[in-house]
C-alpha cells in the first residue's frame, strides 16, 4: 500500500504521530508551572545555600569565602548540640503522641457509630484551621501565671501553685511547649485515620465479632495491620515536622529560659536574622546539617517500618 505524501512528495504525518506529539506537548506545558516552580523556590535557594554555608557573610558586608570553617565552628558549636537534643526530645514524644490519641479518638468514634460523628471532626480538626500564631498565643495565656487556665483549673481541685508561670521556669518551659505541639496535629491526623478506618471491610469486623473478638483484638489484629502504610506516613511527616519547625517554639519562649527550649530551626534562624551571630553563612551550614539529619531520619523510618500495601 502506497505512503501518502504530501505536495512536497514528503510522507504525511500519521494522526498518531500528532496525537502523540500532542500529549507530549500538553504535559509540558502542564508540568511546566509545577517543575518551574519547584526549581525557583525550591531547589535554586537550596543550592545557593550551599554556596552561602561557605562564606562569612551578614548580608551587607561583602562575603569572605571561608570554606568549611562554618561547619568546622557549627560542630565545636555546645548550642547547637543543645538545639538538636531538645529536636530529639520532641521527636521521641510528640510524633507518638500524636498518634496515638488520633488513633484511639478515630478507633472510638469510627466503631461506636455515633450519630453526631461529623460534628466530632469538625471540632476536633479546628485547631489546624488557625494559624500557628493563634494556637502559640492562646497557650501562652494557658500557661500564664496570673491569669492563666492551668493554675486556676489546679487551684479548683486543691493545688496552689501561686503565680508559677509554666514557661518561664527552665524545668518546665520545655515540656510545656510540648502540649501545643500535640493539640494542634491531634486533628488533622484524626481526621486521616478515621477516613482510614471507614475504607476497612465491615465484614472483617463482624466475622471477628462473632468469634468472640474484644475491641483491643479488633484494634490490634484488625486495625492496625490495615492501617500501617497510613500510620507511617503519619509518622514521616509528623518527625520531619518536628525537626523543621520552630514557630510556635519562637512565639511561646523564643528559646528561652536561657536557651532551655531552643530548637535547631530557631536557632538557624536567629543565626540569620536575630541579634546574635548575624551571618547568613554560617545560618546556612545549620541548614546543610538539618537537610541530611533529616535525609537520615526518612530513611531510619524506611529502614525499621514496612513499606506494604493494606491486603484484606
Amino acid at each position: 500500500m502506497p505512503i501518502p505524501v504530501n505536495n512536497a512528495g514528503q510522507p504525511r504525518r500519521s494522526w498518531q504521530q500528532k496525537a502523540k506529539f500532542q500529549k507530549r506537548l500538553f504535559i509540558l506545558l502542564a508540568t511546566t508551572p509545577a517543575f518551574g516552580g519547584y526549581i525557583l523556590f525550591t531547589l535554586y535557594p537550596n543550592l545557593l545555600s550551599v554556596y552561602y554555608s561557605l562564606l562569612n557573610w551578614n548580608g551587607i558586608k561583602e562575603p569572605v569565602f571561608v570554606g568549611l570553617e562554618n561547619f568546622k565552628n557549627m560542630f565545636q558549636d555546645k548550642y547547637v548540640w543543645r538545639a538538636l537534643w531538645h529536636n530529639v526530645l520532641y521527636m521521641a514524644t510528640i510524633p507518638p503522641l500524636v498518634i496515638f490519641i488520633s488513633l484511639i479518638l478515630a478507633y472510638v468514634l469510627g466503631n461506636k457509630g455515633y450519630r453526631l460523628t461529623s460534628i466530632y471532626k469538625v471540632l476536633f480538626f479546628f485547631p489546624n484551621v488557625l494559624s500557628t500564631v493563634a494556637i502559640s498565643l492562646l497557650w501562652a495565656f494557658v500557661y500564664d501565671g496570673t491569669f492563666g487556665l492551668l493554675n486556676a483549673g489546679l487551684r479548683m481541685i486543691g493545688i496552689d501553685v501561686g503565680n508559677f508561670y509554666w514557661l518561664g521556669e527552665r524545668e518546665t518551659a520545655l515540656w510545656a511547649t510540648i502540649p501545643p505541639a500535640v493539640w494542634g496535629g491531634v486533628g488533622f491526623y484524626f481526621v486521616i485515620f478515621l477516613n482510614a478506618m471507614s475504607t476497612i471491610p465491615k465484614s472483617l469486623y463482624e466475622s471477628a465479632i462473632l468469634e468472640g473478638a474484644s475491641h483491643t483484638t479488633r484494634l490490634f489484629r484488625i486495625t492496625l495491620p490495615l492501617m500501617m502504610p497510613i500510620i507511617r506516613v503519619s509518622a514521616i511527616f509528623l518527625m520531619l515536622g518536628v525537626f523543621k519547625g520552630f514557630e510556635n517554639i519562637l512565639i511561646l519562649t523564643n528559646g528561652g529560659p536561657s536557651g532551655s527550649t531552643d530548637v535547631i530551626g530557631l536557632y538557624m534562624f536567629n543565626a540569620a536574622f536575630g541579634t546574635g551571630i548575624h551571618n547568613y553563612g554560617y545560618a546556612s551550614a545549620i541548614g546543610m546539617m538539618l537537610f541530611v539529619l533529616l535525609v537520615v531520619v526518612k530513611l531510619i523510618i524506611d529502614r525499621f517500618t514496612a513499606n506494604q500495601d493494606a491486603e484484606y
